[in-house]
């Protein structure tokens, strides 16, 4: 149980999306908790991966084709200094390589 997606082997259970995306949230300058959705009512920055990666279900929907590149390059991006035995950056280069597949096919990422 937890969380996949259609075009990608990464997993997380939900608490530990919910802390992965805590990390990525900080490495942004941003706290998760005071984030719209996230109990807070801080706005999302104006950006292709808050608006549709950071700020997106946990359980379902879709990341369509037209942002997959982009937020693939800010996950390896932001993972890139995280020690190479993290769980989190390893799921995360997984995730990012989904996300470029489906960018190159015109697929969208499915959370599932």
């Amino acid at each position: 149980m937890g969380l996949d997606f259609s075009h990608s082997d990464a997993h997380w259970s939900y608490s530990g999306f919910n802390r992965f995306r805590k990390r990525l949230a900080a490495c942004l300058g941003l706290n998760l908790d005071e984030m719209q959705g996230f109990g807070g009512e801080n706005p999302w920055p104006n950006d292709v991966f808050c608006q549709h990666f950071m700020y997106h279900s946990d359980c379902d929907g879709d990341i369509q084709p037209k942002y997959c590149q982009e937020i693939a390059d800010k996950l390896r991006d932001l993972v890139k200094h995280w020690p190479d035995d993290d769980f989190d950056k390893s799921q995360a280069l997984m995730l990012a390589d989904g996300l470029e597949g489906c960018a190159d096919d015109g697929e969208a990422m499915e959370f599932c």
